[in-house]
């Protein structure tokens, strides 16, 4: 069993298509990515005519990429672009109750070294516990947890203002978060595409792996964000799989991928490599995972 996000050719636009490729191409699981950075609120009609269409093909939602938002912003320091976000949080914890998964992905940024590119402060803290607190209780009246994922100052790279291999990660911010919230309802998502970036990262996220509870599995070439299948770039993925075979980590294993930089325009034949090397990798999950296989994690 595996998993893929629906987003590997676009994020917006009838997914149907893609689901239905999706399935042929053998993924049975689903981790829904359209419109993860938007103000997009779905009806109810369209959460309804998605599980249709899960159905049809055979899938299974297992998590969701929630929406940061732009205007509404999860932890906006403005206080009612803020309260939007909320409201846009919780219409995707409801969503992915309602399609049977069990965790939504927020986005938390590291703090940035230029001034002029929004710093993150004290101010912006304290928006943060108030989100994390407003939505605590409706997320576990829906069985659903926040995971929130790693990641680098992708803002101050893309300004030119420092490289990615100078780029701080937000470790730190979520070893904070996560001493503060309990792990039934703040778990972790790891990336392995973005624990790469600039450099080797991974290490910083074991202590977190205890809380594993979504994966967002890609490979890259260590400084650019590109969503290749595995074995594609330079994630040590032996590492990786010890790491995800010595968690309590038990859903099938999720990738976020993306046909874009692949060099392929043809969706079938991507998805049928994609598929393999997915493969390859979940074999070598188990594998770590069989008595006797020495893995310490």
């Amino acid at each position: 069993m595996l998993s893929l996000t629906t987003d590997y050719v676009t994020d917006h636009g009838d997914p149907e298509p893609h689901l239905r490729a999706m399935a042929s191409a053998g993924f049975t699981h689903v981790h829904w990515c359209h419109h993860w950075r938007s103000d997009f609120m779905y009806a109810t009609a369209e959460i309804e005519e998605i599980a249709r269409w899960l159905d049809t093909y055979g899938l299974q939602l297992i998590d969701l990429h929630g929406s940061e938002g732009i205007e509404k912003f999860w932890y906006s320091p403005k206080e009612y672009a803020r309260q939007a976000g909320i409201e846009l949080v919780k219409n995707r914890i409801a969503m992915t109750a309602r399609l049977g998964g069990d965790a939504v992905v927020m986005h938390i940024y590291p703090p940035t070294r230029h001034p002029d590119l929004s710093p993150f402060n004290d101010h912006i803290l304290d928006q943060v516990r108030r989100s994390l607190d407003d939505l605590e209780p409706f997320a576990r009246g829906h069985g659903v947890r926040i995971a929130l994922e790693n990641l680098i100052d992708f803002q101050a790279v893309a300004a030119g203002v420092i490289r990615a291999q100078e780029a701080d990660d937000n470790a730190v911010l979520l070893g904070h978060l996560f001493e503060q919230y309990a792990p039934d309802y703040l778990g972790f998502c790891f990336d392995s595409g973005h624990a790469i970036l600039g450099r080797d990262r991974t290490g910083a996220y074991v202590p977190f792996m205890a809380r594993l509870a979504v994966l967002h599995l890609h490979d890259n070439n260590g400084s650019e964000d590109q969503h290749l299948p595995v074995y594609s770039g330079q994630v040590n993925w032996e590492k990786v799989a010890r790491l995800i075979a010595a968690s309590a980590y038990a859903k099938p294993l999720s990738y976020e991928l993306s046909i874009h930089n692949t060099g392929m325009s043809d969706e079938t034949r991507f998805l049928a490599q994609a598929f393999a090397s997915s493969q390859r990798f979940a074999a070598m999950v188990e594998q770590f995972r069989a008595p006797g296989s020495g893995n310490a994690g």
